[in-house]
């Protein structure tokens, strides 16, 4: 019955965002969460909505993650995980953007976004106009490239170590010593016809009839 009500309100939340906000791509539930998708010039209006619209409430900002698609013209998406604790709903909001379009900072609004921010810039490079802080925050000094781009290399560019004899830190281009594998991640086992403990099952299975 509770999850009945939450479902409902969050559609009358979806209905009233559709319905009466302009600049809104979508509002719908999806998988039982409040789902909204709107264009970059409408969204600081509508966070400045979600946050003090007594209606949705949403005191707080959660998270907010980049997530990749290099094959769409705008590449990335910039995801925002509001909470609302007085009425105990969660909405997503999502944006998309390219390596050259900013999307605006919503860190006055939750002062918290500026690490958000921070991180999404260092790990996609996606760009927050009017944030004063927008420097690298996980990775190291001079570190080119956002290593959770699709793109990126697996060995990333360079490699870090310590050299002894010149008593430093030194940066050096990442060389492998063999080649990657390939490996089936849906066959971990694959050679292995029968796994151990498995002789029966295998036997019967293939209508053999093993050695004893």
């Amino acid at each position: 019955m509770k999850v009945s009500l939450a479902r409902g309100a969050l559609g009358s939340l979806a209905f009233a965002l559709s319905t009466g906000v302009p600049g809104i791509h979508s509002a719908a539930i999806e998988e039982g969460e409040l789902v909204v998708r709107t264009g970059r010039d409408r969204l600081l209006a509508l966070m400045g909505l979600l946050r003090d619209d007594p209606r949705y409430a949403c005191e707080q900002l959660m998270d907010l993650c980049g997530v990749d698609y290099p094959a769409r013209a705008e590449r990335f998406e910039v995801v925002y995980n509001l909470l609302s604790v007085t009425h105990n709903h969660r909405i997503r909001v999502i944006v998309t953007t390219d390596e050259a379009n900013p999307v605006a900072s919503v860190h006055h609004l939750w002062p918290c976004a500026t690490w958000w921010e921070r991180e999404c810039y260092d790990m996609y490079g996606v760009l927050f106009s009017g944030q004063p802080d927008l420097r690298r925050i996980l990775t190291d000094y001079g570190f080119e490239g956002h290593p959770l781009r699709k793109d990126f290399p697996l060995t990333g560019y360079v490699e870090m170590r310590y050299d002894e004899d010149r008593r430093q830190v030194v940066y050096e281009s990442v060389k492998l010593t063999q080649d990657f594998r390939n490996f089936d991640f849906e066959s971990p086992w694959e050679g292995i016809l029968t796994l151990p403990g498995d002789e029966k099952a295998h036997e019967s299975r293939q209508g053999l009839k093993l050695p004893r």
